[in-house]
């Protein structure tokens, strides 16, 4: 158990008395959201940026307003270029350096000899096991010490997000975890985008709805679910790596127990 999650579990109740008091009066505006977040929790918060839209609509959010939240980002070693470009451009926007995670060296090359370069198509397990290595690992590195997570997480994206509220404890974690666009469509994180001239990925005008390393995203065609083009070659429905999917499976839980 990590420091953070056994001292959540000594004192339960603190981090569901923030919960509650940030669900109590939600801010409209995006702006107000995050500073009303750094405002009501003591300690480190973490963004954790693939540089997408939404999470770029939050970097802005943070970095217009110099508020003193982290900006992480997971260097998978697969992400596609112009990713890195958006990156190189946020970097070059708001004069400030996104530091990045990267996978460790001796898991990574475990991996590698076990699966290949691209074993992860074997097996859904096999998928589960390059996306832990690359990105459930160095996350957990990257909140190490963290209060709260700060997510880019839509109520809309899919239905195993379709319970996402503005503000949970992710006990798994031990913190708190933040979803300040988890009432937007993506429509209006577009517009936000625009409107404030923030660094965009060209992928996203070429139907990248959703982004994650190269050779796990594709394309959506019209009428496709926003994750549709994640890990596409897998049964229907697969369409988390890992990094949320424990508080989706709490949720779910939750809604079971509340029928019976």
């Amino acid at each position: 158990m990590s420091a953070a999650a056994a001292a959540l579990a000594f004192a339960p109740d603190a981090p569901d008395a923030i919960v509650r008091r940030l669900s109590a009066s939600v801010p409209h505006d995006l702006f107000e959201r995050l500073a009303f977040v750094r405002a009501a929790c003591p300690g480190r918060l973490v963004v954790m940026t693939s540089f997408g839209l939404e999470d770029q609509a939050i970097g802005h959010a943070v970095l217009s307003q110099a508020l003193d939240i982290d900006i992480v980002t997971l260097d998978t070693g697969r992400l596609f270029a112009e990713t890195h470009d958006v990156w190189a451009a946020t970097e070059s926007r708001y004069g400030r350096r996104i530091r990045a995670i990267v996978p460790e060296r001796l898991e990574l090359e475990d991996l590698i000899e076990r699966q290949g370069s691209d074993g992860f198509r074997l097996s859904v397990e096999a998928r589960q096991a390059c996306c832990h290595v690359r990105k459930v690992a160095p996350l957990a590195r990257a909140l190490e010490g963290a209060q709260a997570w700060i997510t880019g997480l839509r109520a809309d994206q899919s239905v195993h997000r379709a319970a996402v509220s503005f503000a949970a404890v992710d006990r798994a974690r031990g913190m708190l975890k933040i979803n300040p666009l988890f009432d937007w469509t993506r429509d209006q994180v577009a517009d936000f985008t625009r409107a404030h001239d923030v660094p965009a990925n060209v992928l996203h005008e070429r139907g990248f709805l959703s982004i994650g390393c190269a050779p796990c995203t594709r394309a959506v065609a019209p009428g496709e679910p926003e994750r549709a083009g994640r890990w596409w070659w897998e049964s229907e429905g697969k369409t988390e790596c890992g990094l949320h999917t424990q508080q989706h499976a709490d949720v779910r839980a939750a809604q079971r127990n509340s029928h019976t």
